[in-house]
């Protein structure tokens, strides 16, 4: 077994061990087709009172921008349905807000990634978002097979609907 089919099995087990529901990787690279259907998004104003859309449109489309040799994006989808109900009298807030804040939680999950992945693998160059730089996470899952783009925007998941999260 080579490197690459070895690093990938590592980095799938190890995501699957941390809970989140399927793992893609993708080569890291200039999304060409992304950047004329987002440069049109923008100029037709249809990002509303989100401006920061507008800020770093090189890196949205190239991830080498935002780390330094970066060769591949393990895109990760985390299932956020919760297995409770709201109470019917509460006010009515969106399933992924229930509970602790999304974002610490898979935070503390990249973070434990990224170290297992140094550990296994060695001296990689990585960094884990939730939200939190110009990445564009649909194309990504998309680039890395983990579903396709629908007429609601979202990504779906063959198996799994688009209920879930998608930090790179």
């Amino acid at each position: 077994m080579n490197n690459k089919t070895t690093y990938s099995s590592i980095i799938k087990q190890e995501a699957k061990r941390l809970g989140f529901d399927f793992c893609g990787i993708s080569k890291a690279e200039f999304l060409e087709k992304e950047a004329p259907r987002l440069e049109k998004w923008l100029n037709e104003k249809k990002h509303g009172k989100m401006e920061y859309m507008e800020n770093h449109f090189d890196k949205r489309l190239n991830p080498t921008l935002l780390v330094d040799g970066a060769k591949s994006v393990v895109s990760l989808l985390y299932n956020y349905y919760p297995e409770q109900k709201q109470h019917p009298d509460s006010p009515k807030i969106s399933k992924y807000a229930y509970g602790i804040d999304y974002h610490d939680v898979i935070k503390d999950k990249l973070k434990e990634f990224l170290f297992t992945l140094k550990e296994k693998i060695g001296d990689i160059n990585g960094r884990a978002f939730v939200d939190s730089a110009p990445v564009l996470d649909k194309a990504w899952a998309k680039k890395s097979g983990l579903g396709w783009i629908g007429k609601n925007a979202n990504l779906i998941n063959k198996k799994q609907g688009s209920f879930f999260l998608l930090p790179n």
